[in-house]
């Protein structure tokens, strides 16, 4: 791919919808998989759940895709796939997230999202491994976000862009998720912009104002997908205490450990839940 398609998400005059629309087609081209319903954003720890959704129709690398690049975190595979469920919908599998600490660029975050959209995918799943604020949730408990904070003081929308949020993760898909595993609880999100860790006072901070869930990315994606009206279903696994609840001190090595440990149970809860779209 030329390094100009790559970049031009960075160009002020481009249309990045229209980027979203090579991109798909670009999608389209290397998976044989004209059109997708479902997709889904694969975040620390949920990786295992790519196997368990379905037959896998193509695999291909992220940058082989018009204003996709390589993930800079590990635990990010790098790849989209194309999966078909036994129920015969298509899911789209990205496992190639960009965060905003990594370029700052609202429109580089959320290219995923809107190349999904343009593929036809109406329904977007997004996962996050992130901390937890309400103390019995212990490392590996997967949560159904309800709402979100936007804490980067950002936002992927441009103009007089005025896009209502009031039902931005779905009551449907949280009561369909809830069906199959009555036990999950839910929280409000708080996307910090990372990607330094909280502080114990900044946890405390984004408690004070409502938020139960910390991390460093979905916000300014679940904007997107609802600007690209697609209907939104969130999951955190909480990896960790967040600073202040825990004692200890964080690193990415634990979130990883977390992520791992809990795999096989947080793939077929979300293997089941896309089953069930």
């Amino acid at each position: 791919m030329p390094d100009t398609l790559a970049t031009s998400l960075d160009d002020p005059a481009a249309d990045p919808f229209a980027i979203a629309a090579q991109a798909a087609a670009d999608i389209a081209r290397l998976t044989g998989v004209d059109r997708h319903d479902i997709a889904l954003t694969l975040g620390s720890g949920w990786g295992g759940a790519a196997e368990l959704i379905g037959e896998t129709v193509a695999t291909i690398p992220a940058t082989e895709v018009t204003g996709f690049s390589k993930p800079a975190l590990e635990g990010h595979v790098g790849t989209l796939r194309s999966v078909r469920t036994p129920r015969g919908k298509n899911v789209l599998i990205i496992g190639a997230r960009t965060h905003y600490y990594e370029t700052r660029s609202p429109r580089r975050v959320v290219h995923s999202v809107r190349t999904a959209a343009a593929t036809g995918a109406r329904t977007m799943v997004l996962t996050n491994g992130a901390g937890g604020i309400k103390p019995h949730w212990k490392p590996g408990t997967p949560v159904l976000i309800s709402d979100h904070i936007n804490l980067t003081a950002a936002t992927p929308l441009e103009g007089a862009t005025f896009i209502d949020l009031t039902d931005l993760y779905s009551m449907r898909l949280r009561d369909l998720a809830r069906s199959i595993d009555p036990s999950l609880d839910e929280g409000v999100y708080c996307q910090f912009t990372g990607p330094q860790y909280e502080t114990p006072a900044e946890v405390q901070w984004a408690k004070t104002i409502g938020g139960h869930i910390v991390g460093m990315s979905t916000a300014l994606e679940a904007i997107a997908a609802r600007q690209s009206g697609m209907e939104i279903l969130g999951f955190s696994l909480i990896t960790n205490m967040a600073a202040g609840i825990q004692t200890t001190p964080l690193s990415h090595q634990e979130v990883m450990e977390a992520g791992q440990a809990a795999g096989p149970v947080i793939s077929s809860l979300l293997a089941r839940v896309i089953g069930a779209m």
